[in-house]
This record gives C-alpha cells, structure tokens and sequence, in this order.
C-alpha cells in the first residue's frame, strides 16, 4: 500500500518512529539500528510494510531499503512474525544478518530476544534455500550467472546481497569495478550497497 513515507521525525523511541507527513504522524515499528538512524526534527523517508491480519493492521517503517528487503524475508519464514524479525534486524544489520546466513552463524541470531537455537538455525536453512532457488533461476535464465564458489570472498558478497533482497544480477553489476583484491567479505559488502543505494 505504502512504498515509503516521506516527512518530519516528531518522535523516536528505540523501537517506534512517528513521521508527520502533510499533518498526520505516521507510527512505524522499527528496528533499533532504524530508530537511532534519525533524530527528532530530520526529515527522513523510511520504507514500509504494512502488516494486516484479522484485528491487526501495523505499519513497520526501515531507514534503508535494504532492511526493509531483509524484514520481507525474515516474515515469509514460518515462525517468524514481525516483532521476530524486528528483534533479529535490532540485533544485527542487514549484511550482518547475510553473513549469518552464509557461515551458518546460529549464535549471532540467538543473541536476538526471543530467538532460540531451533528458530536460528530455521531461519538460516530457509534463507539458505532462498539463495539457492535465486542461483537456480540465474542458470535457467543464463544472465550473468556465475556460480557461488565457496570461500571467495566476493562469491560470499554476492550471496550475501542476494540474502538482502537484491537479484544476482544486481549483486554482479555492482561488484563491477569493485577492486576486491584483500578485501573482506563485508568491504566488498558495503562497497557494492554504497552503488546500489
């Protein structure tokens, strides 16, 4: 319903920030990296998502795109609902969160409240098999396919943006002239969303 909102930061608190667009406060849930973003009085566009279920009708607002990306896939995860996926992305940023997917990191997502080992570890296979479709759709349709080859730093960065929500092609494109020689899998990383973004 609503891409994103764009106006005046009236209120912040570490899960909630209140836009006022054309005279009417907007409340969005939030993540903690969202909420500490902006300050009362910035003007500010956060992404959103509504959130409508029986008596339920939320509005869920990110700073970044990409964790608003990141957000849509946690809560297409059985088990996994809004305030889980607002906990885990408090918890740990969006290239963070990739990372975890990739290294099968369980124990940085535990650290989210909330999150058990069993939810941890589901949510890394489901995401995992996410990545897996996405690699598989790239072959099918023969763009700009390179297969993930383990332990490449950049093949890792590719999975990664993957993860975030961006397609394989978008990931590739922006690696291009990215010198990733001695580069960590998160420079090369945030080297590619500063093009992106």
């Amino acid at each position: 319903m609503f891409y994103y909102i764009k106006g005046t930061v009236a209120l912040t608190e570490p899960a909630l920030v209140v836009l006022d667009a054309g005279g009417v406060g907007y409340a969005l849930n939030t993540s903690y990296t969202s909420a500490t973003a902006v300050k009362t009085g910035d003007t500010a566009t956060f992404y959103t998502y509504l959130h409508v279920r029986e008596d339920i009708f939320d509005l869920y607002g990110f700073y970044r795109r990409e964790e608003l990306e990141c957000f849509r896939q946690l809560v297409s995860i059985s088990g996994v609902g809004p305030k889980a996926a607002l906990a885990i992305l408090s918890a740990v940023t969006p290239d963070k969160l990739a990372l975890c997917v990739i290294t099968g990191d369980e124990k940085a997502l535990c650290a989210a409240p909330g999150i058990g080992k069993k939810l941890a570890q589901r949510i890394i296979l489901e995401l995992k098999d996410k990545l897996a479709k996405s690699d598989l759709e790239a072959a099918a349709s023969g763009e700009g396919y390179v297969p993930i080859q383990t332990g490449g730093a950049s093949d890792d960065a590719v999975a990664a943006l993957v993860v975030m929500g961006y397609s394989r092609a978008e990931a590739l494109a922006a690696l291009r002239g990215v010198d990733v020689a001695g580069m960590s899998t998160d420079e090369i990383i945030r080297a590619a969303l500063k093009k992106l973004f």
